[in-house]
C-alpha cells in the first residue's frame, strides 16, 4: 500500500487506523513501499506518520549519534543505532528513538533475517530529541512506554527548554536542567553525553 497525502501541513503528525491490524511482516512492507515518510505503529495498530526534522534538530541529532557511536565503539559491549532504526516491541508497537543502544548478547540471539528488517526487541538505552513540532505529554508518554516494555534507562531531551528527563524502571523520573553533561549508568555505565553542541547546534 502507498500513500498519497496531499493538502496536509508538512508539521503535521497524521494518525490513522487500518481496518484491521496489520501484522508484522505486512507493517515492514508497509513501510518499504512508503520510504518518504517517517512511519510508527502503536500499541493497538494505529499507524502514526511524522514530519521530517528541521535542520537544526538534525545536526542535533547527528551529535548525539556521533558521542553514543564513539563510545559504544570503543566500549564494546553493545551495538549502537541511529534515528532510522525501528523496533517492534513486546507490547505491539513500532517505534523508532533518536538514539538507542542493545546488548550483543541479545543482538546475538536474532536470526540474520530478523537483523534485517524491524529488530524484534526492546533496546536497553534509548534516547528522545524533542523537536520543536513534539508536544512535551506525547514525547513523556513515548518515553515510558519505552521503560514498560523493558528498556533500562530512558533520556529525552528538550533543547528549548535545557532540560534533559531520566527514566528507570520502577523509580521516579529525575529532571536536569541545564546540565553540562549527562552521564550514564547501567547498562550504559561509563557513557557520558555532553551537552554544548545540543544545547548550541550552531549552524
Amino acid at each position: 500500500m502507498q500513500l498519497v497525502l496531499n493538502d496536509i501541513e508538512p508539521d503535521s503528525t497524521i494518525r490513522f487506523q487500518p481496518p484491521r491490524r496489520m501484522t508484522d511482516e505486512e507493517y515492514y512492507a508497509f513501510c518499504a513501499a512508503n520510504p518518504d515518510f517517517r512511519i510508527e505503529r502503536t500499541a493497538k495498530g494505529e499507524i502514526v506518520i511524522m514530519p521530517p526534522t528541521g535542520g537544526e534538530t538534525s545536526h542535533r541529532n547527528a551529535g548525539l549519534t556521533a558521542q553514543l557511536y564513539t563510545w559504544a565503539r570503543r566500549e564494546g559491549r553493545g551495538k549502537d543505532f541511529d534515528s532510522n532504526v525501528e523496533y517492534i516491541l513486546p507490547g505491539g508497537a513500532a517505534r523508532s528513538p533518536d538514539a538507542s543502544w542493545v546488548l550483543r548478547s541479545r543482538l546475538a540471539a536474532l536470526t540474520p533475517e530478523q537483523k534485517k528488517k524491524f529488530l524484534p526487541l526492546c533496546p536497553d538505552f534509548v534516547v528522545e530529541l524533542r523537536s520543536p513540532s513534539d508536544r512535551l505529554p506525547r514525547a513523556q508518554a513515548k518515553m515510558r512506554e519505552w521503560i514498560d516494555n523493558g528498556a533500562k534507562l530512558g533520556w529525552l531531551i528538550d533543547p528549548e527548554a535545557r532540560t534533559v528527563y531520566i527514566y528507570r524502571p520502577g523509580q521516579t523520573t529525575e529532571r536536569l536542567v541545564d546540565p553540562r553533561r549527562v552521564a550514564g549508568e547501567p547498562p550504559v555505565a561509563g557513557f557520558v553525553l555532553e551537552m554544548a553542541d545540543i544545547w548550541n547546534p550552531d549552524l
